[in-house]
């Protein structure tokens, strides 16, 4: 028989298929979640969450739920987490809270109750900007975009003579350069897993995802992944709303992919202290996905909206490099994009979604977030 793992936060989206995957591979699945309103719209236990999976309601900064939900556990993989860049940046006490304290409270639990591994969700955000070649071709790993002085500013950094930078995938040694609160507690609970799991005899590795898409991401959520809050508003007949120029470069990797990826970090003995990207290896524009995603779902009419305005803590481009991935775990993303999509719009089309968009613009024009 295969271990028994807890996943916390696994009633969400890469959860409940991470669930599915580890289920089909003899091992026992138990979910610690609070479904929050947000991403589970008050519902109950979510209906695509396999009925082979013990299911827990409880929040993860609750000691005597995560106590509780360690006992008889081999290993844990930790997904709960307020996710989104634009509300870490005014939702600041909560996200800290969920995230950071969250973790805090799973490892002080772990202490008294360890497991032989616990694999974190860490997230690209960290890297910031990522790494980037200047016109002399050297390499870069802490560029900060400047404010734009005016309409006419380019949006991609630029060296101090205002030649263009290159991006350049970006490897695990890039050192941080955390730009969003987001950032900062996706960091923090890598750290604490890295930090505290080998102090007490545990097994840490920490996945570095980028943007996650896939059928089940919760669509009325305006700060979920961009690829569901662009199929949202196309379901509902309104441009997907673009920041910036729309040429900003995004690598998008499928859900099954990532929960691949968890599912290495589990049972992988190479794993064990590892930090590893998690990504599909392609990178596209955004404006590039959208337009993809619109002709996938039938609305090849409906040209996004590119607002020419930047959001507080998004980065320009970060593209992975998924060298130590694939070398140490043997990982790549087996899913075709253009498939992908496909599916999402099919998975779509059945769906009611409550267009939150303008909701989550306004909040951030009127905290001086968008500019």
């Amino acid at each position: 028989m295969g271990d028994r793992v807890l996943i916390t936060g696994g009633a969400g989206f890469i959860g409940r298929h991470l669930a599915r995957a580890l289920l089909s591979r003899g091992h026992r699945v138990r979910i610690l979640d609070s479904l929050i309103e947000q991403v589970h719209g008050g519902a109950t236990r979510p209906a695509d969450l396999d009925p082979d999976a013990e299911f827990r309601l409880g929040d993860v900064r609750d000691p005597a739920a995560v106590q509780s939900a360690l006992r008889g556990v081999d290993k844990v993989v930790h997904l709960a987490a307020e996710v989104g860049v634009g509300q870490s940046m005014y939702a600041v006490d909560r996200y800290v809270s969920v995230n950071d304290h969250g973790t805090a409270v799973l490892f002080q639990q772990l202490i008294e109750q360890p497991v032989r591994r616990v694999v974190v969700a860490s997230s690209m955000s960290i890297y910031g900007e990522g790494l980037y070649r200047d016109a002399q071709g050297r390499m870069l790993q802490d560029v900060v975009r400047l404010p734009r002085v005016g309409p006419n500013a380019p949006w991609d950094p630029v060296d101090a003579s205002g030649q263009p930078l290159v991006p350049l995938p970006t490897p695990e040694w890039k050192q941080p350069a955390l730009a969003s609160v987001y950032a900062i507690t996706k960091y923090v609970q890598e750290r604490l897993t890295l930090t505290l799991a080998p102090a007490y005899n545990m097994e840490g590795v920490a996945l570095r995802l980028w943007n996650v898409y896939g059928p089940g991401q919760a669509l009325s959520n305006p700060y979920t992944g961009v690829l569901a809050i662009f199929a949202s508003r196309l379901h509902n007949d309104q441009p997907p709303m673009i920041f910036e120029d729309g040429r900003q470069r995004r690598d998008f990797v499928h859900v099954a992919d990532v929960a691949e990826a968890f599912v290495l970090a589990l049972e992988h003995p190479r794993a064990a202290g590892g930090v590893f990207n998690i990504a599909s290896g392609v990178d596209r524009t955004v404006s590039e996905v959208a337009a993809l995603l619109a002709e996938a779902m039938g609305r090849r009419g409906i040209a996004p909206e590119i607002t020419g305005k930047g959001r507080a803590g998004d980065v320009r481009h970060c593209i992975p490099d998924l060298t130590q991935v694939q070398q140490v775990l043997g990982y790549a993303a087996r899913r075709d994009f253009s498939e992908g999509l496909a599916e999402l719009a099919e998975w779509v089309a059945r769906q009611q979604a409550e267009d939150r968009v303008q909701q989550a613009r306004r909040e951030l024009e009127a905290r001086g977030l968008v500019a």
